[in-house]
Parts: structure tokens; sequence; C-alpha cells
């Protein structure tokens, strides 16, 4: 594709990185077969190839309109296009610039506005989001039904196992994960500890900088990976291997916070080490796959779909690696048509854009139901809770799973499978058939055990 840009960002940063990614597009349209958008409303403008040409409008200077900026918010960012892209186009880094250079020339309505802020201004922070959330889970049993499931109820993390190895790993805390499910992180933590790796959460990180920055926020973005590189630096500088990210959605967002950061000459070279450094949940426990899977008990253990969330497999191109970690830890995989495809929450996407994201669940939620599993899987957080939203079938994250499997606490599978068939009646019967266990975890004490949400409310 040639390019003209305007002479206000052609020499920029930015200007060169969009210059690059569109000289490499070749109008193939082979991204367009993928694109969840373009498949639903069939608008060429709703697809990658179509959303290029708008961003390239708008970057060579021509008007820009609430049109254009209407077909780029649609998008979902969700990067399939560049799984299937032949020619390397990075689309989710040129979409980020086209957003917020368009942002820049087109006002919103107030009402547009004041979403954004107050997404904004809630999501990233952890101690408001939290008491919002402890605010709704006291009103749950008055809430619509459509809007009670959406409020998770309270689950125990269970225990932490103190540091007590050599090897030593932060975790990501984050913002909304450890008021919605603070079990995730625990047990990713119990999973590690029995592979012989302390797992730490560092309390002054928290927001790894995603929603603001899809929000276009962007300088608040960058302060809050600022925070976090700070937050984590003493503990890099101390030996610390890896920074463990158990939301797909985060860990893609750190992995990129060399390139964003590029430019701070006080930042660059931290920024580029903390990406390096992070990893998916998963990576690590496929390092460590022999002592993981010789912890479990492979015995009654349920049938699974796992949903792969587009940010793990399109943003950080890990494909298989949880279906087959799961698969040798005993679980059965049941087939999930249409894999690719985005689940429709994509950050405040379901926020923002309900409609769209309400078809694309209920697609998702068929399909991933379509093999009669006991239990859904997933690997991050907001595709977790959007699923539940419209499932029947209990959702979990798939580390708990295996935390579940290694210590014996888990649903057996015609146990689980009761629970989810007494849950499409709604009654409080599947409530209890789900109810809370208990467990043992690496020191020998008793855990409890909950599922994050249940079903058929």
């Amino acid at each position: 594709m040639q390019t003209q840009l305007a002479d206000w960002i052609r020499d920029t940063p930015q200007g060169r990185e969009a210059d690059a990614i569109l000289r490499k597009c070749v109008h193939c349209g082979f991204c367009l077969a993928t694109c969840p958008t373009y498949n639903l409303l069939g608008d060429e403008l709703d697809s990658p190839r179509g959303r290029i040409y708008l961003m390239k409008q708008a970057l060579e200077g021509a008007p820009v309109t609430q049109r254009t900026q209407l077909h780029l918010d649609r998008c979902l960012t969700c990067r399939s296009c560049e799984t299937t892209c032949p020619s390397g186009v990075e689309y989710g880094k040129l979409v980020d610039i086209g957003r917020e250079v368009v942002e820049a020339r087109v006002r919103r309505s107030p009402g547009d506005r004041m979403r954004r802020w107050f997404l904004n201004a809630t999501l990233p922070r952890r101690g408001l989001f939290g008491a919002a959330l402890a605010l709704a889970r006291v009103a749950r049993p008055v809430l619509p039904r459509g809007l009670r499931r959406k409020v998770p109820r309270t689950a125990p993390a269970g225990t932490w196992p103190p540091a007590s190895h050599a090897r030593r790993m932060i975790a990501l805390r984050g913002c909304v994960q450890p008021s919605i499910a603070p079990s995730i992180n625990a047990a990713t933590a119990r999973v590690l500890d029995r592979a012989g790796i302390s797992l730490f959460e560092v309390e002054e990180a928290g927001c790894c900088g995603a929603v603001s920055f899809h929000l276009n926020y962007q300088h608040d973005a960058l302060g809050y990976v600022k925070r976090n590189i700070d937050a984590w630096w003493p503990h890099v500088e101390a030996g610390c291997e890896a920074i463990v990210v158990t939301a797909s959605g985060c860990g893609t967002m750190v992995k990129d916070y060399g390139r964003l950061l590029r430019e701070d000459p006080a930042y660059a070279e931290k920024a580029r080490r903390i990406s390096d450094m992070a990893r998916d949940v998963s990576e690590v426990v496929a390092a460590e796959r022999e002592a993981v899977v010789a912890k479990v008990v492979p015995r009654g253990l349920p049938a699974v779909a796992f949903h792969s969330p587009c940010t793990l497999q399109h943003g950080l191109r890990i494909r298989g690696s949880v279906e087959s970690l799961l698969a040798e830890a005993g679980f059965t995989l049941t087939p999930v048509p249409d894999g690719h495809l985005c689940c429709g929450s994509a950050g405040t996407y379901s926020i923002l854009q309900p409609d769209i994201s309400r078809d694309l669940l209920r697609n998702k939620v068929e399909a991933l139901e379509s093999g009669r599993p006991d239990l859904i899987a997933t690997a991050n957080i907001g595709c977790l809770s959007h699923i539940q939203s419209g499932a029947r079938t209990p959702v979990r994250h798939w580390i708990e799973l295996l935390d579940e499997a290694q210590d014996g606490a888990r649903h057996k599978a015609q146990g689980a499978r009761g629970a989810r068939h007494e849950a499409q009646g709604a009654g409080g019967a599947g409530r209890k058939a789900q109810g809370a266990g208990t467990g043992v975890d690496a020191g020998g004490r008793e855990a409890p055990r909950s599922p994050t949400y249940e079903p058929g409310e």
C-alpha cells in the first residue's frame, strides 16, 4: 500500500510506525474471513481492510467524521486478523494509533464521553472498583436478572503459600481480578509452590494500563505502566525470575511496555526488561510441566471446554499450550467450533458496544456448550466474567482446575455435570450442588474452595 502521510505526523514516532505497518498491507482481504464484526455486520468498513483504509485517510490528512470513529469503535482489537494476515500487518498497533488520532479530531457526544470517563476512573483503580463491586453484591438480590448475572458472588482465594523457595516470581495483581476472582492468583501461587517456585504480589503495583489505553486515555495508561515498573524494579534487580500474568489481556499489555516507552529515556531500558520478563502463566507452567503434572491426582476429572482468549492466541500467540497441559493432566477436552473467534468481552467493549457483544457472546456460548462439557475454562478475567453472564455451564480459570486436580479439592465429573443441569432450572439446588468444598494447600492446611460464578441466575 502506498502512503503519503500528512506533515503533522509523518516524522513522529507514531507516524513512522503507522507508515511501516500500512505499507505491508496488500489489500488481499484474507482478514475479512476471520473478523468477528465483519462476519456479523457484513460491512467492509467494519473489517480490518476497511478500517485500514479509514485510518490511512485520517493519517494522510483527510477529513475525519463520526462515521470513521464509529467503525474504529466497533473493532474488538481481537487481532484475529493478524493471525490470518500473510503479510504480517500489525493491525493492533495501527488501530491504537488511528484511534488516538481520530479521538483528537472528533468530539464525542456528552453521554459517550461520560461513559468513557467513568470507566477510566473506576475500573483501573482496585480499591474503588472493589468498593463498587461490594455494593453491587449487597444489592444483587434486588437487581434485574440480566444485571444480576453480571455480578459475581464472593469467591474465597484460599491459602497463599508462604515464600520458601530460592526461585521467586512476581504476580501481576491487576485491577478488577482481585475483587472478582482472587482465587486465580492464589491458585497460581499454590501450583507454582508445588513446583518449587515462590510467587508473590507487589502491593504498589496495580492495573497494567490496558483499560485506559484502549479507552484512548493513553497518558493515564502510561502512568500505570510506569508505576508498575517502579514497583517491580527492586525485585527485578534482586533476582526475580519472571513477572507472571494470569490474565492474558494484561499479559499482552505488559509485553508491550518496551514498545510503549521506547522513546522515554528514563524508562525505555527498564520497560524493555520488564517486557522480556513477562510470562503468561501457561508459559511458566509449561516450563515446569513434569513437576506440575506429577502432582495431579487423575481421577474423576471433569470434561472441559477451553475458550482461548483472543489476547492469548492472537495477542501473545500462545496456541494449544493450555489445552495440552489440561489434557496431559487428565482432563477431557470437548471440541469448540470456531475457537478463533472473539467472545465479545474485549475489555470495555461489552459495555460500550452491547449489541454486537451480545451477539458474539451468544455464538461463543453455543460453541462452548455444544460438546456438553462439565466446565468451561479460560485464561482471561474479562472473558471469564463475560462468558459466565450468558452460559449455563460454570466458568473457571484453567489454573484453578489444575490446582484442584493437584490437591484433590475438585468437582467430580458427575457432580459437576449435575450442577450444570440443576443450574438450568435456575434454582437454589443448582447453587447448592456447586457449593464450596475444601482442599489442602501446600502447607497441609485446609483452604476453602468456591466457584467464582454460579450459573442459572
